[in-house]
């Protein structure tokens, strides 16, 4: 009998270690949903956790960064950044947010995402501060070393080319940040380490959570919604050269405005090759008919994801006739209510961002940067449904129901045969040698942070 009591007390305590666990996993799990605004009526602010231990260690010197572009594509690279840090063993300067892109939005960071989270949730792996210290500042301009790193780098590029830099220069300064950071071929640590940056430590101010919370609240009460993000802007349009469905008078606007752009590269574009690729977004008009071929009801409460859509509402006839419960945020909340974030496109599309990741359906007409985060997100938050596209099946599909050479019964049924496994699942990032453009995004599918890590080598 005294010999059980030992082989008592240990099932008694693997019990107790099990049951904490579990606590501990579903508070983790309640914590995440209520920092995407995911939780319904929850308050949107969660109560404080302890704050991690501050990591010791020698600092090799400063990275300031500047982001370029939209707020996703910013959102991106302070994940790579953060990890490139973290690596090289340096302090890190709150980012600065791009404010001379054709957005023209003036928001710093701490106008979007909350700077003490920030710096505070990422202790334990990266010194953080908001801005240099006065004695750097002070010192000659030549300790500020100002350039962009090489595109799609793995650890090597910025372990050997990076880091001996800092051996003459106290500061380096990033002065372009996107896809600086490769898919693959990184550590498990540093993989993870992005997704922990963009899932946890860049966490919306509480003015946005709370108005983002508050369009999913008023969408909720009419039950369940598609978000739409129907990517069909004036900047989209002039930088892809698709002008399918435009009016030559359109068409020319838009090529002015993308020979006024000097960072847009490509200026002559055949929009025919374009679209027969699948590489122009879906106009409202092809939006609402495979919308009804996928089978969504004419009573579908669906919310337009996006900007200005280009041709505004008039463009958008043909869509909200087939879906008449179509919606934006414009019009679930009063002018006072969006008065502040008005003419801030980045904290717009914070509200954007929250409401697609809380939608039931989520569904991209253009894989852009917002696109391909959402989707991220959605498959962090137990893979919710997303429907992703396929513009070259879809084209081909549509010209010959537009051309009556196929009906809609077979129109519809091709749709949706060529949509059967295009829902995001469990999956591995599809990778491609000196490809990384072409290859599977890492935002997109994180897979290294997902339930099905253990699937991918």
């Amino acid at each position: 009998m005294a010999r059980s009591r030992p082989r008592v007390w240990l099932v008694a305590a693997c019990a107790a270690v099990l049951l904490w666990a579990s606590v501990a996993q579903l508070f983790a799990v309640g914590r995440l949903l209520l920092l995407f605004g995911l939780a319904g009526d929850a308050d949107p602010s969660p109560p404080p956790s302890p704050l991690p231990p501050t990591r010791i260690y020698k600092s090799n010197g400063y990275l300031k960064i500047s982001c370029n572009g939209g707020l996703n594509q910013m959102r991106s690279e302070i994940c790579d950044m953060v990890a490139v840090a973290r690596l090289l063993n340096l302090t890190m300067v709150v980012p600065e947010l791009d404010k001379r892109s054709f957005w023209a939005d003036q928001s710093n960071f701490g106008d979007i995402f909350d700077v003490r989270h920030f710096i505070q949730s990422l202790r334990d792996e990266v010194h953080v501060v908001k801005r240099l210290p006065k004695r750097i500042r002070q010192k000659n301009p030549n300790t500020i070393l100002e350039m962009p790193p090489v595109s799609w780098s793995d650890e090597k590029y910025y372990l050997n080319q990076i880091l001996p830099l800092f051996s003459k220069h106290s500061v380096i300064h990033f002065n372009k940040t996107d896809a600086r950071l490769a898919n693959n071929g990184l550590s498990a640590e540093l993989q993870l380490l992005r997704c922990r940056v963009n899932f946890h430590a860049l966490k919306f101010t509480p003015e946005i959570e709370k108005l983002g919370n508050k369009l999913v609240r008023k969408l909720r009460a009419q039950g369940s919604f598609v978000a739409l993000h129907l990517r069909y802007e004036m900047d989209m349009l002039a930088f892809s050269g698709c002008n399918h469905g435009l009016s030559p008078a359109e068409a020319e606007e838009l090529k002015r405005m993308r020979y006024a752009y000097p960072w847009w590269r490509e200026k002559e574009i055949d929009s025919q090759a374009k679209r027969s690729q699948g590489l122009c977004p879906l106009t409202p008009e092809e939006t609402s008919l495979v919308l009804k071929a996928l089978g969504f009801q004419k009573d579908a409460l669906i919310y337009i994801a996006a900007g200005e859509i280009y041709g505004g509402e008039k463009r958008l006839e043909p869509l909200r006739a087939a879906f008449p419960k179509l919606v934006r945020k414009e019009m679930l909340l009063d002018s006072g209510a969006l008065r502040q974030f008005q003419n801030h496109s980045s904290q717009m599309a914070a509200l954007d961002f929250i409401v697609s990741t809380a939608g039931d359906v989520f569904i991209l007409t253009f894989d852009g940067n917002m696109a391909k985060l959402v989707e991220g997100h959605r498959r962090f938050l137990g893979f919710r449904r997303s429907v992703l596209l396929d513009r070259r099946k879809l084209v081909e599909l549509l010209d010959m129901y537009t051309n009556k050479t196929i009906s809609w019964g077979s129109f519809a049924s091709a749709v949706r045969k060529a949509h059967e496994s295009r829902v995001a699942q469990p999956s591995c990032r599809q990778k491609l040698e000196n490809k990384p453009k072409e290859e599977d995004y890492f935002y997109a599918n994180p897979h290294e942070c997902l339930a099905n890590s253990s699937l991918c080598s």
